[in-house]
């Protein structure tokens, strides 16, 4: 015989287990994201001599000037 019940993992228990880590994981990335976006959000720069850069370039980043 089985033993059955409705508090194993595998039941209500594992699915309640489950459920609150991929919330806590989703709470935690949220945060972090808002935090990240948070921190960019006043990194303003503006693009000096657009008109040279090229399209496949390895220096196109040094056009890009941080404004403060």
């Amino acid at each position: 015989m089985e033993n059955r019940s409705i508090f194993a993992l595998d039941g209500i228990t594992g699915m309640l287990i489950a459920t609150v880590l991929l919330l806590s994981i989703l709470g935690i990335l949220t945060v972090l994201g808002l935090g990240a976006q948070q921190a960019n959000a006043e990194n303003f720069y503006t693009i000096e001599n657009e008109k040279a850069i090229q399209m496949i370039s390895t220096d196109a980043e040094t056009h890009r000037v941080e404004v403060k």
